[in-house]
């Protein structure tokens, strides 16, 4: 859904940055979960909530770059037809996105780069967000210009998991979150370059997806600062494996094959 429906064919320019665009983040998913696996990391005897996860997420990033291609070959029919379905699927990711979060810190099992009440919140308010911006970016899908922008931020939001697969995160520790959110944050702003390349003017939904982004990362930091995360988790974790590792400390890392 990178880029939606409009009264005609986008600008060359514009249409190889958010193809190219969608094509790099789907290569860095892929790519960093491939790499877990290859290693051994991740394993298919992983519950099955586990797999719904991957399918319905995988299905997503299908989806981002059928709906780009389609529309910026100018077949905005079949892109209007897919888009519906496109935005059912946001359902399903927010359910999925949520449960996988809250069992994963209920088992002990978040990523350990985060501490665990952190990751609590963190991990369902970035895909919050994401279902924010694409649904705002749906709501604008008349206006061609801000709905393929807020697409791609909401995209965005969804590529770090890849990135902390492929980078090594762990070496970073306690500032893996912080580097992993900067290099999120550099594919709106590539939009922002490519725009200011283009045109000499930066469009305002740039400034909406991104502002959005930095207002979500305060308000987990904030949440996290007030005890919110801390009650939070001990609701979570009652009587699980996860109320064994305490919730503002990073947990051990795992060993590597």
């Amino acid at each position: 859904m990178a880029t939606v429906v409009g009264r005609g064919p986008l600008a060359a320019d514009d249409n190889r940055f958010f193809l190219f665009g969608a094509l790099a983040m789907a290569f860095v998913l892929v790519a960093g979960f491939s790499l877990h696996l290859a290693f051994g990391r991740s394993s298919f005897s992983a519950p099955a909530i586990v797999h719904a996860h991957g399918v319905v997420f995988f299905g997503w990033v299908v989806l981002y770059v059928t709906q780009t291609m389609l529309a910026t070959s100018g077949s905005f029919a079949w892109h209007r037809r897919l888009g519906w379905i496109a935005a059912g699927w946001m359902v399903a990711m927010v359910v999925v996105g949520t449960i996988v979060a809250v069992e994963a810190v209920r088992l002990g099992r978040a990523a350990p780069v985060y501490r665990p009440a952190y990751f609590l919140v963190m991990a369902p308010l970035t895909v919050y967000t994401f279902a924010a911006l694409s649904t705002a970016a749906i709501v604008l899908r008349r206006h061609s210009a801000w709905h393929k922008r807020l697409h791609f931020c909401g995209m965005a939001m969804l590529v770090g998991p890849g990135l902390g697969r492929l980078l090594p995160l762990a070496l970073l520790v306690p500032h893996a979150g912080i580097f992993e959110f900067v290099l999120v944050l550099l594919f709106p702003l590539a939009g922002v370059v490519a725009d200011w390349r283009r045109s000499g003017r930066v469009h305002p939904a740039w400034w909406w997806g991104i502002g959005t982004i930095l207002a979500v990362r305060a308000l987990i930091g904030l949440i996290v600062a007030s005890g919110a995360a801390l009650w939070l988790h001990g609701v979570v974790t009652a009587g699980q494996p996860g109320a064994a590792l305490p919730p503002f400390e990073f947990p051990p890392l795992p060993l590597m094959p």
